[in-house]
């Protein structure tokens, strides 16, 4: 950053600590509390017993990171508060995933999403899905712990790797020592921590411009109220379609099929309580949604007459927010550490899922079907586990220095990986008909189709007419711009509503064929190519000749609308048995579980 940043105090640290100290705090006593159990099978999955609230709340921490704290807002401030439409996503996500992934993996009481690819395609099927699972989560913790720590660097001079450390040290810790449980409360308290931190800024925004009627009234002045927009253009950047179609399969792909979504509400002690806890999760994610939209339309209120971007006071949209936390909460110590406490909680949260999941997956996909073990070394290699993938993610936050823009970054990771295991594991739980020749081969297609459209969009970025940014501008700067600009992006050559995009060569306009959809869109299209390679494959394989055992595929007794429509059908009394029949299975656990574990084993 160029210019003095702005430093923190004493105060802030000390709030700033006891976060970190608390939440190594809940790893230490989950770690006595069970110190009895000893069981793999409970530190990766929480014994199944936890109950909906305390998922619910460990489902939006996770989603939660640092990237939604810092970048979201940032994303409204430059495209504006269409960005509110993600919303809807979440709703028809979370149904999708209730109504058919749940019902099926909650079944089979599985600890690793991709032991279900291999009982329902083949070994090969689940080996690749494991290795586009390692890389997304490997790629994607190491940017949420190196973007939180670059932004609080270059704004407030705390150290860039002292943060990076303690995040990694502190989560590594309380996985290791408690597991799913420890890694379950601490989100609990996690995400308390960072709603405070939010609401601190929107209260103080709030207070010095006199009402929230101001910060809406500035907003729609700058364009930033642009809901009504209904352009069906897949090409364009953000509309009502991309942002509720692209949003709806990109949140498909991760409550449904990874790993550390479906390991969370595969810990609930009951299906009831699984459920309940996606359906309660929707309230955090809209509750987090509308922080971010408020606080992007805050910075631009604030911002609107001298964008620190352009007049380079941060060298990152990333960083406006806690530019703006400096500037307004300085005066108050303590509040900006509980502020960038919340950014680092964000952080601890996603970076623990992450480890616990990987561990489980290590343990179930690799170690498992290959070695047996007594419970006893099985809990030690999972603990581990835990230790070596938090070593890792610092190595990996080294390499996320060098992925550019946190939005960016992370969309393109997720529409890469996501997209065509939400394709593969439809196929799996909807057609029966699909075989394992299928399944391989439809999720190849739809990684080479994501893949490819990403690598279209990164040679030739979406032109400014497609992605839209609106206007910013520094009329009202008082200082001098000159001289120790560092920018990330050029400035536009010429007054112009947009801003320029970073690689676009308006002089070889003619040379660029491709028009990249977007980015959006990358997690449909590699999922509506694989389901179509994998039934056109298995179709021409004799797929319609295929026996599947019916414990792996979706029946309609599994869902919760068959059972609503029936009570609807045949009145309340002539209802109750059917509605009360999935609930004794509910209360069965370890049973069934045992029982589906050892078929389970001799199919390896």
């Amino acid at each position: 950053m160029s210019g003095d940043a702005h430093l923190l105090v004493a105060a802030d640290y000390v709030v700033f600590a006891v976060v970190l100290l608390l939440s190594a705090a809940v790893g230490f006593y989950y770690a006595w509390r069970s110190r009895k159990q000893g069981t793999s099978r409970d530190f990766l999955t929480g014994g199944r017993k936890l109950n909906a609230l305390a998922v619910s709340m460990s489902l939006t921490a996770s989603y939660m990171s640092s990237v939604t704290v810092l970048s979201n807002p940032a994303e409204v401030y430059r495209y504006g508060a269409i960005f509110g439409y993600l919303s809807i996503s979440y709703v028809l996500a979370v149904v999708y995933t209730s109504e058919v992934f749940l019902p099926v993996f909650y079944r089979l009481a599985i600890n690793s999403t991709y032991e279900y690819l291999e009982l329902r395609f083949s070994r090969a099927t689940r080996l690749l899905a494991m290795v586009i699972f390692f890389f997304n989560a490997l790629l994607y913790t190491g940017l949420v712990i190196y973007a939180p720590a670059l932004a609080l660097n270059q704004v407030t001079g705390m150290n860039l790797w002292g943060g990076i450390i303690s995040t990694a040290t502190v989560c590594t810790l309380y996985c290791a020592l408690g597991g799913l449980k420890a890694v379950v409360w601490t989100d609990v308290v996690q995400i308390g921590i960072m709603f405070a931190g939010y609401m601190s800024v929107i209260i103080k925004c709030v207070i010095l411009k006199g009402g929230i009627s101001t910060i809406l009234s500035d907003a729609q002045e700058g364009g930033r109220i642009n809901f009504v927009d209904f352009d069906i253009n897949p090409l364009r950047r953000h509309t009502f379609w991309t942002l509720v179609i692209g949003g709806t399969f990109g949140w498909s792909a991760v409550y449904g099929t990874y790993q550390p979504q479906v390991q969370r509400y595969n810990s609930c002690k009951t299906i009831k309580h699984a459920r309940l806890a996606l359906f309660i999760n929707v309230l955090g994610l809209a509750c987090t949604l509308t922080s971010s939209v408020i606080s992007g339309l805050c910075l631009y209120s604030f911002f609107k007459n001298c964008d620190p971007w352009k007049a380079g006071q941060v060298s990152s949209p990333d960083q406006l927010l806690p530019y703006l936390v400096m500037d307004i909460l300085a005066d108050h110590q303590g509040l900006p550490g509980l502020f960038f406490a919340a950014v680092y909680s964000a952080s601890l949260s996603t970076v623990s899922t992450s480890i616990n999941a990987m561990a489980a997956v290590t343990m179930e996909d690799l170690i498992k079907p290959r070695i047996k073990l007594s419970e006893k070394k099985l809990l030690l290699i999972s603990k581990g586990l835990s230790l070596f993938f938090g070593i890792v993610c610092v190595a990996m936050a080294g390499l996320a220095s060098l992925m550019g823009h946190m939005m960016q970054a992370v969309s393109i990771i997720g529409g890469v990986c996501g997209g065509p295991l939400l394709g593969l594991f439809s196929l799996g739980v909807l057609c029966p008909f699909v075989n394992s020749k299928g399944g391989l081969w439809g999720l190849v297609a739809g990684l080479a189709a994501a893949v490819s459209v990403t690598i279209g969009e990164i040679i030739s970025p979406s032109p400014p007419e497609m992605t839209r940014p609106l206007s910013l501008s520094t009329e009202g700067c008082n200082f001098s711009s000159g001289g120790s600009l560092n920018w990330t992006t050029p400035l536009p050559t010429e007054p112009s509503l947009y801003t320029a995009t970073p690689g676009q060569n308006t002089d070889d306009i003619h040379v660029v064929q491709w028009q990249s959809p977007s980015y959006l869109y990358f997690v449909v299209i590699g999922g509506l190519t694989a389901i179509i390679v994998g039934i056109i494959i298995s179709l021409l394989t004799g797929g319609l000749r295929e026996t599947v055992d019916p414990r792996l595929m979706l029946m309609k007794e599994d869902t919760l609308s068959y059972h609503l429509f029936k009570r609807v059908k045949d009145g309340v009394m002539g209802g109750t048995d059917s509605v009360g029949q999935p609930n004794k299975e509910d209360e069965i656990n370890n049973p069934a579980e045992e029982k589906f574990d050892n078929t389970r084993v001799s199919s390896f």
